[in-house]
C-alpha cells in the first residue's frame, strides 16, 4: 500500500467534476464543423428567399402597371403608383424606364444579343450587390431581378 501522502484517491467523492481539455477540444470542433456547414446553407436560404421577395415584388409592380396602363398610358415613373417608395430586399429602390415614352433610350437593358428585353418598359432590382449595368452579360447585371419579355418572364436575370 501507499502512504497516505501520495495515496491515489479510489473513491469517487474525492474525484474532480469537470471536463478535461481534450472533451472542451472535442466540443468546439465539433460546434465549428457544424458551423462551417449549417452558415453556407442558411446563407443560401436566405439569398433564395429575399430573390422570391424581389420576384414577387416586380410581378405585384408589373400588374400596377398594366392596370394603370389600361387607362391608356405607361406611368412615367414607381410615383404615380404609389410604389415609388418600395425597395426590394436588399433596401434599393426598384428601377422603371418607360420605353415606350421614347425617353432615356440609352437606357433600356438589354440581353446577350444586345437585344433590348422589353418593348413597353423595363423593370428590375439591381439584385445583391445593388449595382447594375445595362447588357445581361455584364458581371454586375448578373444578380438583377428583372423583368424581360414585356412580362413574360419575371426572374433573375442568370436565368434568363
Amino acid at each position: 500500500m501507499c502512504s497516505g501522502k501520495y495515496r491515489l484517491h479510489s473513491n469517487p467523492a474525492f474525484r474532480r467534476n469537470g471536463f478535461t481539455l481534450i472533451e472542451l477540444l472535442a466540443v468546439v470542433i465539433i460546434i465549428g464543423l457544424m458551423t462551417s456547414i449549417a452558415l453556407p446553407v442558411y446563407t443560401d436560404a436566405v439569398l433564395k428567399a429575399r430573390i422570391s421577395v424581389a420576384t414577387a415584388d416586380i410581378a405585384r409592380i408589373d400588374g400596377a402597371v398594366e392596370r394603370y396602363r389600361s387607362n391608356g398610358a405607361l406611368p412615367a415613373n414607381l410615383d404615380q403608383l404609389g410604389m415609388g417608395e418600395l425597395n426590394d430586399p436588399w433596401d434599393n429602390p426598384y428601377q422603371y424606364l418607360n420605353i415606350e415614352a421614347g425617353v432615356n433610350q440609352g437606357m433600356v437593358r438589354k440581353d446577350r444579343n444586345l437585344v433590348p428585353l422589353n418593348t413597353d418598359y423595363d423593370l428590375y432590382s439591381m439584385g445583391k450587390d445593388g449595382i447594375s449595368k445595362k447588357p445581361l452579360t455584364a458581371k454586375a447585371s448578373r444578380d438583377d431581378i428583372l423583368r424581360a419579355g414585356n412580362g413574360g418572364f419575371i426572374g433573375p436575370a442568370k436565368d434568363f
